[in-house]
């Protein structure tokens, strides 16, 4: 219990836990009845003292500064001087923060975690190629029908948006191949311009932006939501593979549908310039089929097809590797997905860099 008196406040009896209730209850209504500024508070009567009663002490000169009191502590008897020497030691200080990291500390530390994320990437890469492999011979572990509904999803549902996309780019190049060249009279070199800008380049290269917009940011944050949902720990609780289950399906579906797009996509380009040059700029349509097929040869298709396959490689392990990466809550989906669409079109880039420079050269 607590009284009070002219020399100040008195703590009485025991200060354990099963009378702390009782005890702040009083303590809170005699400081908020007391007029002095500077109060004292007496412990020499206490009885009993155990670590929760000792908490509350420590406690105490901040709860009394919360209604504008100071609060001081003395008297306790000498046998708690042990719990007491709790009350007379300082809280430790907070430790200094860590000084921020220099330049060529911070240099070497993102060159470590993009190293440590390239293995990662690599060793996630094998397994899925391994998986893949497997999946063609052994289907266990692969749900039934899962790969027709990634190809739909993948390839004719995506087929209106890149033919239309193909058509408007291949419009847009020759009209502005033949504003060019109609001042020199070679309009019909267009030709040339479509069918190796077409195939070559711009219809394997836009099939797989768009794709990646589409099914790389769905892959993503597909394996992501499987991952905060705990999705793929059930999995591995079953005896499945996440890998064989979610993503092998995804990776032969994209395989096979990229190409096809792509072919899908040199034809849309292809007729797109066709129509501008022979409706806008007075070309025969019969001498402009004849120099585009004149020109067009199967090596630039090939180059095409060539291009899209590691273009599909690199949208479902970037996709997948972002979505296995996963850390966080839910605001942290949106940001997975990003990456994994800005990785898939940092790589789509670089792999068409490298392929133009090989079969260039092989030219």
């Amino acid at each position: 219990m607590v009284r009070s008196d002219e020399q100040g406040l008195h703590l009485v009896g025991e200060l354990t836990l099963d009378t702390l209730a009782a005890t702040r209850r009083e303590l809170r209504q005699l400081l908020a009845r007391e007029p002095g500024a500077q109060l004292r508070l007496s412990l020499s009567g206490l009885t009993a003292l155990d670590l929760a009663g000792v908490i509350f002490l420590q406690a105490l000169p901040d709860q009394a500064a919360g209604q504008g009191k100071e609060l001081s502590l003395h008297g306790l008897p000498a046998r708690f001087a042990e719990l007491g020497a709790a009350l007379q030691s300082p809280a430790p200080p907070a430790p200094p923060p860590p000084p921020p990291p220099g330049f060529l500390e911070g240099l070497g530390g993102a060159a470590y975690e993009w190293a440590a994320q390239g293995k990662r990437l690599l060793f996630m890469t094998s397994d899925l190629a391994w998986a893949a492999t497997i999946g063609l011979v052994d289907r266990r572990g692969i749900r039934r029908g899962s790969f027709v509904e990634q190809a739909i999803a993948t390839g004719s549902q995506g087929l209106p948006i890149v033919a239309l996309i193909l058509f408007l780019i291949g419009a847009a190049s020759a009209l502005q191949a033949s504003v060019q060249l109609q001042k020199f009279g070679s309009n019909i070199y267009v030709a040339n311009l479509l069918a190796i800008g077409i195939c070559s380049e711009l219809g394997p290269l836009m099939t797989a932006i768009v794709v990646s917009g589409r099914t790389g940011s769905a892959i993503a944050s597909e394996v992501a939501a499987m991952k905060y949902t705990e999705e793929l720990d059930g999995l591995r609780t079953l005896g499945l593979d996440p890998l064989r289950y979610v993503a092998v399906p995804k990776f032969w579906a994209l395989l096979l549908c990229l190409p096809l797009l792509t072919v899908t996509a040199d034809f849309c380009g292809l007729l797109g310039g066709t129509l501008v040059s022979v409706l806008v700029f007075d070309l025969s349509f019969t001498t402009f089929t004849e120099r585009l097929l004149d020109v067009l040869k199967v090596k630039h298709l090939l180059t095409g097809i060539v291009k899209s396959l590691s273009f599909a490689w690199a949208i479902t392990i970037l996709g997948v590797y972002r979505g296995l990466s996963f850390r966080g809550g839910a605001d942290e989906l949106g940001r997975t997905t990003t990456a994994a669409v800005v990785n898939s079109l940092l790589a789509i880039i670089a792999l068409d860099t490298f392929w133009g420079v090989v079969f260039y050269l092989k030219r």
